[in-house]
């Protein structure tokens, strides 16, 4: 049990340098309807283009010769790939794999295992609320379980990577309609200074950007990660909808507003980059939470979701225009996002000292 502060730990940002991404091999076919003979090559060929420059841990059910096969006819590395075998609910290791701190002075690392609850919408994650726990005896890592005192109580915390996104110099995006809504509500009773406390006490955090709600379609109800990411210490790229008849217009506009009023550590402007929405997705006439903010940094790439759409190519160029020192790798998610996630939700970096 842990409630006193972590003195010294921090998470840092996703482009710090990494030791490795990890991945969780898909086998939930409920996930995707009638399509999830595709995913499995999808997330394939993610695993070989990190696996290129980078060390993947991926996590597999049982059969590896089956996943090998495949990953092999993606020309994987496989000398950059280690197999895991713990069972998964899902593929979302974003929310329910570890979240990782470090501590450089000491040269220390921790994994944080908050409790998952499949966004407080499943009945079936009793695995993925084991991940953290497998994964820390492999990897000798300890394991922290957060832990808020509330009221008379100490209380255990569900908390998913996608509903935060840090810039590893103590500020945090994260969404009102993710942790205080009362639809999917993750803490009972939670509120503000609660998670500002939680988020200060094991993250490091002192900065709270608090935008209000995510995109129609996402089904974790207000995911950071779908709507607002910082690039750099000082640079935050958004999602806009110009379409004004759009279910996502106001809501973008309205965090857009936020996020020009906000300011990091120093009390300086962020700069605000705008990245504009796909053309709505629909798969078997449901809208799908299509946004090119999924999108995963390593060490040497990025890998950006792309739709189909006719704003893929303009937003393509963003990115190239931005991370001038990266290779964007676009990867093809129109069907991955029937699962309601792409890149990012799928991947959780470990850092590397």
């Amino acid at each position: 049990m842990m409630t006193s502060k972590l003195t010294g730990f921090k998470i840092p940002a996703e482009w710090e340098p990494q030791k490795s991404i990890w991945i969780a091999w898909p086998y939930n076919k409920n996930d995707w309807p009638d399509l999830f003979s595709f995913i499995p090559h999808v997330v394939a060929k993610i695993v070989k283009i990190i696996s290129e420059n980078q060390k993947v841990d991926l996590l597999i059910d049982k059969n590896k010769h089956q996943v090998l096969n495949i990953l092999k006819n993606y020309k994987a590395k496989l000398s950059n790939i280690n197999f895991h075998k713990i069972k998964t609910d899902r593929i979302w290791l974003r929310d329910s794999g570890p979240i990782f701190v470090i501590n450089k002075r000491i040269k220390k690392k921790l994994i944080l295992d908050f409790k998952f609850n499949a966004w407080s919408k499943y009945y079936n994650f009793n695995r993925d609320n084991q991940i953290n726990k497998k994964i820390s005896k492999i990897i000798k890592v300890k394991r922290i379980e957060p832990k808020i005192s509330f009221g008379k109580n100490i209380r255990s915390i569900v908390m998913e990577g996608g509903a935060f996104d840090t810039n590893g110099k103590g500020s945090l995006l994260l969404t009102e309609e993710c942790l205080l809504s009362k639809v999917q509500e993750r803490n009972n009773g939670f509120k503000k200074k609660d998670y500002e406390n939680i988020f200060s006490k094991y993250l490091g955090i002192n900065n709270f950007i608090w935008l209000k709600k995510g995109i129609s379609g996402d089904d974790t109800h207000g995911h950071i990660d779908d709507i607002a990411r910082f690039v750099d210490k000082n640079t935050i790229m958004t999602a806009v909808e110009k379409n004004k008849k759009d279910a996502n217009f106001k809501n973008l506009k309205l965090n857009f507003t936020i996020l020009s009023r906000s300011r990091n550590n120093n009390r300086e402007k962020f700069q605000i980059i705008k990245i504009p929405m796909p053309s709505p997705v629909f798969i078997k006439k449901k809208r799908v939470p299509a946004s090119y903010l999924n999108f995963l940094i390593t060490n040497k790439k990025v890998l950006l979701p792309i739709f189909n759409v006719k704003e893929d190519k303009k937003v393509i160029k963003i990115f190239r225009n931005f991370f001038k020192n990266k290779k964007i790798i676009p990867i093809d998610c129109s069907k991955l996002i029937w699962g309601f996630g792409a890149i990012h939700c799928m991947t959780q970096q470990e850092p590397k000292f």
